[in-house]
């Protein structure tokens, strides 16, 4: 009998069951908005299909005596209706499951995956190749070919992390000079613990107008309206600590690799609350200046490395799993402590035309601690998707008006509504859940 193959997990995916509690379940959702109905039975097939061009997504997590790794099992994938809270836990220590869930509700296909398995562009291949199945076999289509169908399992399964690692002493600028404590946002949270997701839908064109109008990109805009929104709501008396987002950057963008396991950075934007005047506009250059610093190849070659050296490390190495697990456990609430927030753009999604057809739209959305906000396109939809621990939603609230203030038509849904939500609403959930909403 063959031996199952197993794999290292990426230096992203090192950290992640380590800092695994609460709210921050460490699991992300795509979904997909047909224009018809989801049928369930051909979703099922459709599955099946494409994850065998996905074969480490199939693997199970398990535990070694230094690092925890991925071990090839022959389970299979079963599509489920969405009647399980948004983005709950998918790894239990000990238990042999898959890492990663497909369900539908009405015309929507959602993927959650654990992030040891990958990060947001991976899980989009995977979508879209479920897509493309699904599309062939209800439709009778043609074969659907997708730029992304031309990488190998092999490509799809490179830890880019390791193929592009360079020892480096230097750190990235913005660490040396990075906060040690930021402000955070307050609130009742859930009581237990699940996600609550708002998802606001506007137009790519009146967006991408608003921010080329102000001399800024979309990525920049949405941090800068982020950071007015945080600022609104702060006290004088907050307004002493500084607002610190961390946003994700894609390194496929930087180095060639088509892996679908986790291949990004995080670059912070930092924003002293005493600059602000009112105006947006005291608020694009920090955020603009600080992406062009921060996103030059050799500062990304720096954040990468920086992620990387952790495998690399001898002392770390000889640790045993237990004692690793509490160092890096701490390790991170430390670093939590000077994050205000997460922004991500995962940016726009691309389909050949004969998919595009049947599809309206995409979001996403990742489990955080306390607020994160996912951001993607396809044709003229912009999704902001937000996942929060809060049960009620003052930030957002501010976030979205300033766009409506902006001439940009908000379309905004929450899975804890059971009717489309206004922005002049006070974005309280206190009505009964929707897809992907608490369990009765």
């Amino acid at each position: 009998m063959a031996q199952n193959k197993w794999y290292q997990l990426d230096n992203a995916a090192k950290i992640v069951p380590s800092t695994t509690s609460g709210a921050d379940t460490r699991v992300f959702r795509i979904t997909c908005e047909l224009r018809e109905e989801v049928d369930p039975n051909i979703l099922q097939r459709a599955v099946t299909e494409a994850s065998r061009d996905f074969p480490h997504f199939s693997s199970v997590l398990k535990r070694g005596l230094f690092w925890y790794y991925l071990d090839e099992s022959d389970l299979e994938p079963e599509v489920t209706p969405d009647d399980k809270p948004a983005l709950s836990t998918i790894y239990w220590e000990g238990r042999r499951n898959l890492l990663y869930r497909v369900s539908y509700y009405g015309c929507r296909i959602n993927l959650e995956m654990f992030h040891v398995l990958t990060d947001g562009t991976g899980a989009f291949e995977f979508l879209k190749a479920i897509l493309s199945e699904y599309l062939e076999m209800k439709y009778d289509l043609d074969d659907l070919h997708m730029e992304s169908s031309r990488a190998s399992k092999t490509d799809h399964g490179d830890d880019a992390f390791g193929k592009y690692y360079q020892k480096a002493g230097a750190k990235p600028e913005e660490q040396k000079s990075a906060p040690k404590r930021a402000y955070h946002l307050r609130g009742d949270k859930d009581e237990n613990l699940q996600s609550h997701l708002l998802e606001g839908t506007v137009s790519v064109k009146k967006f991408l107008q608003a921010a080329r109008s102000r001399g800024s990109t979309v990525a920049e805009l949405s941090t800068a309206l982020f950071i007015r929104a945080i600022v609104e709501e702060m006290s004088i008396r907050d307004r002493r600590l500084p607002i610190v987002l961390s946003i994700p950057v894609n390194l496929r963008n930087y180095f060639p690799s088509e892996t679908a396991r986790n291949f990004f950075g995080v670059i912070n934007v930092a924003f002293d609350p005493a600059l602000y005047d009112g105006s947006i506009e005291s608020i694009l250059p920090v955020v603009r200046d600080s992406f062009q610093r921060q996103l030059r190849q050799d500062q990304i070659e720096l954040t990468m490395n920086s992620y990387a050296a952790l495998e690399h490390n001898i002392a770390i190495k000889v640790v045993p799993l237990a004692l690793k697990n509490l160092v890096i456990s701490t390790i991170n609430q430390n670093v939590q402590k000077g994050i205000t927030g997460t922004i991500s753009n995962v940016g726009k999604i691309s389909l050949p035309e004969e998919m595009e057809l049947f599809i309206r739209k995409f979001s996403c959305f990742m489990a955080a601690p306390e607020v994160q906000i996912s951001v993607c396109s396809f044709k003229d939809y912009l999704v902001f998707g937000v996942a929060s621990a809060f049960i009620e939603h003052p930030v957002m609230r501010n976030f979205f008006r300033d766009m409506v203030d902006m001439g940009i038509d908000v379309e905004l849904e929450s899975n804890d509504f059971d009717r489309p939500v206004s922005v002049e609403e006070p974005l309280k959930d206190d009505s009964e859940p929707k897809h992907g909403g608490k369990e009765e």
